[in-house]
Formats: structure tokens, C-alpha cells, sequence
């Protein structure tokens, strides 16, 4: 299995707009299951100099999204990353060369000397992953999203 990572392209924003929608991408993000694709092609067109988005592409098919945005003004120092994997492709180390190839940019192009990342504290092998890479859990952010299941009768 041959993977690609690469900067984001207006293509992409179909495959992307996919994996958004899939149960676990839903459950464990601030994605909605009613999003359109405008709402990605909003994202995409918005995405300023300071916003380094990469991709995992495998036989020409996004399958994979990492985003770091770096900070500005007292932050300048730091930056936030995201990163989603297709329900098919999480745990064949998508996730791992799509946060290396960030951690490379904010490494040895960017300065950055802090990167934050928000993970739902249920999602361990997001978790696991981010321990590996060396990330540390500073805090747990309480009912940060609404989770339906948990106010069903």
C-alpha cells in the first residue's frame, strides 16, 4: 500500500466531505452527519498562509487529512493540529505519517516549540497515537461536544 502525503488540493473536497460523514469521523469530531460540501469547500477557501493542511492519498483516493494552524501574535510560538483517517484505513499507520509530516513542518519549517491537539477522551487509539508521537493530556475539557447517546431516555 503505497501512501502519498501531500498539501490539500480543490479536488480532494469530496473524499474529504466522505470521511467527515462516516460514523466514527462523526463521533469523535465536530462534524455533523448534515454537513454539505459547501461546508468543506467553505474550509478549503478559507485556509489561510498559516494553515498547513496535508493529505493521505492511496491510489489516488484521499483517505486521510491532518490540519496545523499555526498562531499568531503572543502564540506565534505554537500551533493547534486536527487530523481524520477513513473508518477503512485507521490503524494501518495513516495517522501516524500524516502527524509525522506535521510534526516536520513545525519542527524544521515553522519554529513551533508547542502543538496542541483536543482528542475525545473516548477515542484511546487517537489517544494512543498522540501518546506515541509525544503528546502529553494537560486537561480533560468536560462536555466539550453533544454527544446525543448520552441524553437519550
Amino acid at each position: 500500500m503505497d501512501v502519498v502525503i501531500r498539501p490539500i488540493e480543490k479536488p480532494d473536497l469530496r473524499y474529504i466531505n466522505e470521511i467527515r460523514h462516516q460514523p466514527s469521523v462523526i463521533d469523535n469530531t465536530m462534524a455533523l452527519p448534515s454537513e454539505r460540501i459547501e461546508t468543506t469547500e467553505h474550509f478549503f477557501n478559507s485556509l489561510s498562509k498559516d494553515d498547513h493542511v496535508m493529505v493521505a492519498e492511496i491510489n489516488e483516493r484521499v483517505v486521510g487529512i491532518a490540519t496545523l494552524e499555526a498562531r499568531s501574535g503572543k502564540l506565534r510560538y505554537s500551533g493547534n493540529i486536527s487530523l481524520i483517517v477513513h473508518e477503512e484505513f485507521q490503524g494501518k499507520k495513516i495517522g501516524a505519517l500524516l502527524i509525522d509530516t506535521l510534526l516536520e513542518i513545525a519542527d524544521k519549517h515553522l519554529g513551533l516549540i508547542r502543538l496542541e491537539l483536543d482528542v475525545n477522551i473516548q477515542n484511546e487509539k487517537a489517544i494512543s497515537l498522540y501518546k506515541k508521537k509525544g503528546f502529553e493530556i494537560e486537561g480533560n475539557l468536560k462536555k466539550l461536544i453533544l454527544v446525543m447517546e448520552n441524553f437519550m431516555m
